[in-house]
């Protein structure tokens, strides 16, 4: 099948970060209902649509502009203003576009939010246009690499020079380049100059040194799983060289190593953050910041990093730095809820072995926060905690390749398509079947892990890694990130387990016992909007699809799942929530209301417009 003529470079066109900005606005000016959809006049043979604003003399002229299902209008050309005289006038960057359009939403905007807004994007744009140049170089030393090995596969070439970890942590550093797709300030990072975005961000491959810090055992708050009896045993077994380090810093302190924990520090963090507001505990000798350094790779996530020595964990860490829609923080939530629902997941797995294994995870074994014994106040370790995550599942014989899902849709180093087609190509498959063996391997064990058991898997872009055989099938998803994981303790409790929820004032539960529709959403946005429609947005567009072909897979696996699923659940269960899945509204976070009203309402969300409803699913 042929491929969609050019796909953009991306590289060195000025312009190319400022459209990508007034794409993403677009998408979600009308994925939030904040234009109304409906009054889309949209001109199919010239791929154009118009929208009359609510003067009604002024029209707003979207060139290449396509409208696919879920309410997803995707724009990548020419946005002109035409006047009533017949004027037009090019819109050229965001903050010409919200001035246009900021009377037409329903709630009122302020100087102030338009303002932060405009600005947030900019520094998205700004700093895209960092890794874009840095991507080009990248791409053409990987590429002439390839060339000089005679080598034509990319996945091909990470095999043969890295084992799984390396070839993992590198895809998934490939990846970083995009960000969220409908995410309006995808890449803003304000407060970290040029210098900080290329030596902190995983989209630049870059290495990061952090400072191995100490702080008093009886001053934390710890949660781990059951088979770790003896934490300082634990560390000593995970981290065998830089716990040494560690001890003799401490020791060389007159320190006795055993009445303190490890506190891994990002320097930034360090720098900018821990020294001033943690200044009394480190003068009083509850902290002491500056240990021992240990290297790591940042993921596209940007706080949670792998160390460069082999088989070390994860090190998940809290960096104050307001990144994309929030500050970084690591909440007591995710300390003590991360662990608990890895020990879950991990009984679930046993019983169901694996699910076939389609499923795979990252157990997060250990973490803790600063919590001070006489005050015992848990929002205080906020910014002063750690997670560790393990990386067993990348331990295998197989020679699958693990790729972040996000970097399915970055572009190849030496072609101008991205990643997910090379892999089609080696399965020799149609894009469709393709895709049809994807979504059996995804959906199975999140809708069997949510029906079954009330746990709801974040299986989004960046949570989701997918191992895939040498043939380029999906094999395996590895799913990680579970300290703001939802649950729904009925379903939990009738299959045997007890989940401990997490209360604090303030903060959002995690564990629900009435209502499961919290639950629901967060499946729905992370799996099927977040995940399989940004695949089937790539697949229609890459293979020039003129139906909505792989909505219907998605819609028919779907219901496969739910068919099989069917004899272990209580049947008013079962229609209630095929009824909710295949035809009820997609909600997901409505994340440029939030910032234009400057997140005076986190709960915002929006209900996309099911695509499976009109597909003629056999239901």
């Amino acid at each position: 099948m042929e491929l969609a003529g050019k796909m953009a470079m991306q590289n060195i066109q000025p312009d190319f970060s400022t459209r990508n900005a007034l794409t993403r606005i677009v998408r979600c000016l009308f994925a939030e209902k904040l234009l109304d959809e409906n009054k889309l006049e949209i001109f199919d043979d010239e791929s154009m649509v118009k929208y009359r604003l609510s003067d009604g003399d002024l029209v707003l002229q979207m060139n290449q502009t396509t409208v696919f299902p879920a309410n997803t209008v995707i724009n990548r050309g020419d946005i002109i203003l035409e006047e009533a005289n017949g004027r037009k006038i090019p819109i050229q960057s965001h903050e010409e576009l919200i001035d246009i359009l900021k009377n037409e939403f329903s709630f009122k905007l302020t100087a102030e939010g338009i303002a932060k807004f405009n600005k947030d994007v900019a520094n998205s744009i700004h700093n895209d246009r960092l890794a874009r140049k840095h991507r080009a170089k990248w791409r053409d030393i990987i590429a002439k690499n390839m060339d000089k090995e005679g080598i034509s596969h990319f996945v091909e070439w990470v095999k043969n020079h890295h084992n799984m970890r390396e070839g993992a942590t590198l895809l998934d550093q490939w990846g970083a380049l995009e960000g969220h797709p409908y995410y309006p300030t995808w890449k803003s990072r304000p407060g970290l100059n040029d210098e900080n975005i290329e030596a902190l961000s995983a989209e630049f491959g870059a290495r990061v040194t952090l400072y191995m810090g100490a702080i008093q055992a009886d001053m934390v708050y710890c949660e781990k799983m059951p088979h770790i009896q003896d934490l300082h045993q634990w560390l000593s077994s995970e981290f065998p060289g830089i716990w040494n380090e560690w001890c003799d810093w401490l020791q060389n302190q007159n320190q006795t190593p055993q009445k303190w924990l490890p506190i891994p520090l990002h320097p930034w963090h360090l720098e900018h953050w821990v020294v001033e507001h943690f200044a009394k505990e480190i003068e009083e000798g509850i902290l002491l910041p500056f240990g021992p350094e240990i290297e790591t790779a940042p993921s596209m996530s940007f706080r949670t990093m792998l160390p460069t020595a082999p088989e070390l964990p994860f090190i998940k860490l809290p960096v104050a730095i307001w990144m994309t829609s929030e500050m970084r923080s690591l909440q007591a939530k995710s300390i003590h809820m991360g662990p608990r629902i890895s020990t879950i997941i991990e009984n679930i797995l046993n019983v169901e072995k694996g699910f076939d294994g389609k499923l795979d995870f990252f157990r997060e074994e250990a973490a803790w926060h600063f919590r001070h014994k006489e005050r015992m106040d848990d929002s205080e370790g906020k910014f002063l905690s750690v997670v560790f995550r393990d990386t067993n599942a990348w331990k295998r014989n197989d020679n699958s390749i693990a790729i972040t899902v996000a970097s399915l849709f970055t572009e190849l180093p030496h072609k101008s398509h991205p990643l997910i087609s090379e892999l089609i190509t080696l399965s020799g498959d149609t894009p469709e079947a393709w895709f049809r063996h994807y979504t059996k391997v995804i959906l199975k064990p999140v809708l069997a892990m949510y029906l079954i058991y009330g746990v709801a898997l974040e299986a989004h872009q960046q949570n989701t890694q997918v191992l895939f055989d040498d043939s380029g099938r999906a094999v395996t998803m590895l799913i990680r990130d579970f300290g703001d994981g939802r649950s729904w303790a009925p379903a939990l409790r009738k299959q045997g387990f007890d989940l401990k929820p997490y209360i604090w004032p303030g903060i959002l539960p995690t564990v629900f016992e009435d209502d499961i529709e919290p639950v629901r959403t967060f499946v729905v946005d992370a799996c099927l909007v977040s995940h399989l429609h940004e695949i089937a947005l790539c697949l229609t567009h890459l293979y020039c699809i003129p139906d909505n072909r792989f909505w219907k897979v998605i819609g028919e696996e779907l219901d496969l799942v739910f068919k099989d699923l069917h004899p272990r659940l209580d049947d008013s269960f079962w229609h209630q929530e095929h009824e909710h899945f295949m035809k009820h509204p997609w909600y997901t976070r409505s994340l440029m209301s939030m910032h234009l009203q400057q997140y005076t309402n986190y709960r915002l969300q929006h209900g996309l417009n099911n695509p499976l409803v009109d597909l003629h699913v056999n239901n």
